[in-house]
């Protein structure tokens, strides 16, 4: 004789919590949809967090999207897929979002810094808010369009009708280049400038002429190229072999752009950094695959990914979003050194 099957076990609910706990439904979903600072006691969460794990007790995500009209997804805008800080910053973002039920799409402008379109039928149908990393508030006005909340990462302070920003101190970056090449003695400088308009690269050449003109004797000329490898030597080939006192310094907007430099002086038969140092900008792998490796300025790219979804969760939640600037961190390395003496060109 056969037994009849058995029920399936029951699924515990939020009642269940909230009765073995002591609390109403009220105070659970507070806890565990994270939004009980300052309405419940650390000690009541506590409780509610380990009668919940205790119980096998899990939300019904589905249902609560539903009932709240979210998705739990996020877009991603950034320039281009091919640079290393935008992965880093995916990296960061898609973190946070994992911790907090969240999925995050990544999405490359298809004009670069340019207008986004809008990738969806319609973006307030598919997502909660919209995170854009170094590009203008302007370019996203497909998107802003939907009325999703926007978060800006590197981006321009001076935009209006954002929802939270998160930045790093660009404009410490490249004083701090400037003054370890000054501090090793140089004094005739050329900045291989980004051709991207954006606002990170107007911030970084606005920096490097600032804290160079400070100091009397100083030169420095601005030469800009398409944020390539290939444009970078071609620029920086054209510099070094124009008439007059060579540069002794090639500031680059990017480690991209320095490796371009690094090749135009091997091609000139000079030695980096014993005839000409580079810096870079970033910290890209590629600043230690080169031959001397790049000094450059350390962007804590997964960082910023954090911060900024961590921005538009808070958002969502209407919690304050966290403002500043994060730091950014020179790094010295083979390609930086004192300038050599002055001698006629061949």
């Amino acid at each position: 004789m056969t037994s009849a099957p058995q029920p399936a076990p029951t699924r515990p609910t939020s009642r269940d919590v909230a009765r073995a706990a002591g609390v109403s439904q009220a105070t659970v979903s507070l806890v565990l949809g994270g939004k009980w600072p300052g309405r419940v006691s650390e000690a009541t969460a506590e409780r509610v967090r380990r009668t919940a794990h205790e119980l096998g007790y899990r939300p019904n995500l589905a249902a609560r999207n539903l009932r709240l009209g979210r998705t739990r997804t996020a877009l991603l805008v950034v320039p281009a897929l091919t640079n290393e800080f935008f992965a880093r910053v995916y990296t960061g973002a898609a973190e946070v979002a994992a911790e907090h039920g969240f999925g995050v799409v990544l999405y490359p402008s298809p004009e670069g810094t340019g207008p986004a379109r809008d990738p969806f039928a319609s973006a307030s149908a598919s997502l909660d808010g919209v995170i854009a990393s170094s590009m203008a508030a302007g370019a996203l006005d497909a998107l802003r369009g939907a009325g999703l909340p926007l978060v800006m990462l590197d981006s321009d302070p001076a935009d209006a009708g954002v929802a939270a920003r998160v930045n790093l101190d660009i404009a410490d970056g490249m004083r701090q280049v400037a003054e370890h090449l000054l501090a090793l003695g140089h004094r005739r400088f050329v900045h291989l400038a980004s051709a991207v308009g954006s606002w990170t690269f107007a911030v970084r050449g606005r920096a490097l002429h600032e804290a160079l003109r400070a100091v009397p004797g100083t030169s420095v000329r601005t030469v800009t190229a398409a944020l390539d490898v290939h444009a970078g030597r071609v620029a920086a080939e054209h510099t070094l072999a124009a008439p007059g006192l060579r540069p002794t310094a090639l500031v680059c907007d990017d480690d991209i752009l320095a490796a371009g430099a690094c090749k135009a002086a091997r091609r000139l038969g000079l030695r980096v950094p014993d005839d000409l140092s580079v810096t870079g900008f970033d910290d890209l792998a590629l600043a230690t695959a080169v031959e001397p490796e790049l000094t450059t300025v350390r962007l804590p790219a997964e960082q910023v990914g954090e911060r900024g979804m961590a921005a538009l969760l808070a958002v969502l939640d209407d919690r304050p979003a966290g403002t500043g600037s994060l730091p950014v961190q020179l790094v010295a390395r083979g390609s930086s050194a004192p300038p050599p003496p002055d001698t006629p060109r061949a």
